[in-house]
This record gives C-alpha cells, structure tokens and sequence, in this order.
C-alpha cells in the first residue's frame, strides 16, 4: 500500500509538473499542428542522445512529424511521465526500468537502446570536510542521491560491498542539482550521482567509488533509451529511425569527439572542454556492440541486456525497494529487437 500511495503521489505531481503533453496530433506552440507529435524524454547526462538532439538529426529524419524534447531529472519523473502516458521514448538508467518492468509499475515499454554503460561518469564522493575516505566510513552520515536512480542502486550496492545497509547511514531523496545545493550548505556529508552535477562535486570532495568498479564487481548500471510498447507497435519506422540517429550519435562520439563535445557543451551549459572530459568517462558502444548477444541481441533473440535488468531487479527487491523480482523472460520481452541488428547498421 505504501508504494502505491507514493506513486499515486508522484503521478499526481509528476502529471501537474508536465502540463498537458497530449501529442498525438496537437505539438506545442511553434508546431504544424496537422502534423503528429513525437514525445522524447531526455536527462543533461552526456551522451549520444544530446548529441542528436543539438544536431536536429531526428527532425531532420522525420520531416513529417514534430519533435518535443522534454527535459526531466531523473529516471523516476520519467517513468512517472511513461505511467500517465505522456512521452513516447525516453533516456533512462538500467535501474529504473527494471523497476519500471517489475510490479506494482508494470510500465508497458521496451529497451530499444543502450546510451552508454557507467564508467566514472557516476561515483560516489564525500565532502571533504567530513574526513570520510571509504565508503565503510560513512556509517551514521547522511547521504544524497536520487531515489529509485541508477546512482541509488549503485550506492546500495557500494553500502552492501563495505559491509553495511541503508539503515546504517541517512539517505536523502534529492536530485543532482538540489543534492549540490545540500553539499554547499553541509546539509550532506555525501553524495552520489552521475554528470555534470558529479564534477562540480569532486572539486571539494573525495570519490570513494565509482560505477565502474561496481561493474567489475557485478553490479553494473546502464542509461537506456526505451520507447513505450504501443507506439513501437504503430510506429515501427519511427522507432527504426530513432535508433539509426542514436547510434550516429554513438559513431560521432567515437570518430569526431570535438564535435560530440560541442553539441553536448551546448545542452549542458558547459565548456567544449569540460563536455570532452565528462564524455571520456563513460563507456559507449559500437552499434556491431548494441546487435550482440551480449547487449541488446537479434531479431527475435533478445540479448543478455535481459539477464543485466533481472538481476538489478533482484537486487532492488532484496533492498525492499520494489514487492519481488519478475521472472527473466519479463525483461526479454521488455527487450525490443526488431530489425536487429542490421537497423542499427543501416
């Protein structure tokens, strides 16, 4: 009853916070209202997705619709948006959409992409006047992160590696840019959380750990691109389309790096330099990469993507953070492989 009353809350707040983004036929002021609307759901971490979004490479991909970016801070707003049925695609955390997939969300939408695997683009760090310099040391602080994130997942699992739970500390529920405002004012000791807000962080903090050894240890964490069920299944071509920019996205952080960093620079407010460091710190794959068994697989065989978010689900249901755990082939029907992999190559 608890969770269902808080997502009663948060679709509430999630729903008055978006306004009307009814997008089948009517865009928002400045659009062909005859044409239809693509809703796309979008986070400032640096990635091909920002990429394509400055570039205008899905509007100029799809002349006959129109294109509504909407800026959200967190996987959770978004999966609030996908249940009230107000965005079409989405760039997510693996973390929230095996809790999206599981119950009680059970939010009908599928893995088209993966945007980026966590490197050192999310860590954990600590305030430097706290002296803490292990995660075992924050015993009884008070720590920052986005509830029901890929950073929450990883900082319990960071908690678990040191020996200690989430009732061994105080975590607080904030998101990247207010949990920055709490470290300046001393209201936390800690904080976990992902770029640009991570780099502002680390200039007067110690990182304890970041996502990328907690991947070497078996807890890795992803950003995801889904699209909700019912629009892949009217819009098959969109969704194709969708993913050919995405992983010219991809391709252009790989083979024109300055480029990639002026586009992300320009939709994080950052320096072409600052934008390059925070794209190194992630692990981006080649589209032959995302069509392997070992990602998103091939038509009709959904890849190991699925066994990653069965067991992120398993993990958040051990912490209490979702009732159970749904069965693998949940997740490999959550894995959209039409046209795989040769759309990703086209």
């Amino acid at each position: 009853m608890r969770i269902r009353s808080r997502l009663a809350a948060a679709l509430g707040a999630g729903v008055a916070a978006l306004g009307l983004l009814s997008g089948c036929a009517i865009g928002p002021a400045g659009q062909d209202a005859d044409k239809p609307t693509i809703r796309l759901a979008y986070q400032s971490f640096p990635s091909g997705d920002l990429v394509v979004k400055h570039n205008r490479w899905l509007e100029d991909a799809l002349p006959n619709y129109n294109i509504q970016w909407t800026k959200f801070d967190s996987g959770a707003d978004i999966n609030t948006a996908f249940v009230a049925n107000q965005i079409d695609f989405g760039a997510i955390g693996s973390s929230p959409v095996a809790r999206g997939l599981s119950a009680p969300l059970n939010i009908p939408y599928q893995v088209a992409f993966v945007l980026d695997v966590a490197g050192d683009n999310e860590a954990l760090v600590a305030r430097n006047a706290t002296g803490v310099k292990d995660v075992a040391g924050l015993r009884g602080k008070r720590i920052a992160t986005a509830f029901a994130s890929t950073s929450h997942y990883s900082l319990l699992a960071a908690l678990s590696q040191a020996g200690l739970t989430a009732k061994d500390v105080q975590l607080v529920d904030l998101q990247p840019q207010a949990s920055l405002a709490a470290w300046e004012r001393g209201d936390v000791d800690a904080v976990y959380t992902w770029l640009p807000t991570l780099d502002q962080l680390r200039k007067s903090g110690t990182q304890l750990i970041a996502s990328r050894q907690l991947a070497t240890a078996g807890k890795p964490t992803l950003d995801l691109g889904v699209v909700s069920r019912s629009f892949a299944e009217q819009h098959p071509d969109v969704v194709d389309t969708w993913r050919k920019v995405q992983a010219r996205g991809l391709e252009t952080i790989r083979t024109d790096p300055a480029g990639a960093a002026d586009a992300v620079s320009k939709e994080i407010g950052a320096t072409p330099e600052d934008a390059a460091n925070q794209l190194k710190q992630g692990v981006f794959l080649t589209p032959q990469q995302l069509g392997s068994a070992e990602w998103l697989g091939s038509d009709g065989k959904p890849g190991n993507l699925a066994k990653n978010l069965e067991s992120a689900a398993q993990f958040l249901a051990e912490q209490k953070q979702i009732p159970s755990a749904p069965p693998l082939s949940t997740f490999q029907d959550a894995i959209y492989t039409k046209g795989l992999p040769n759309v990703l190559q086209g």
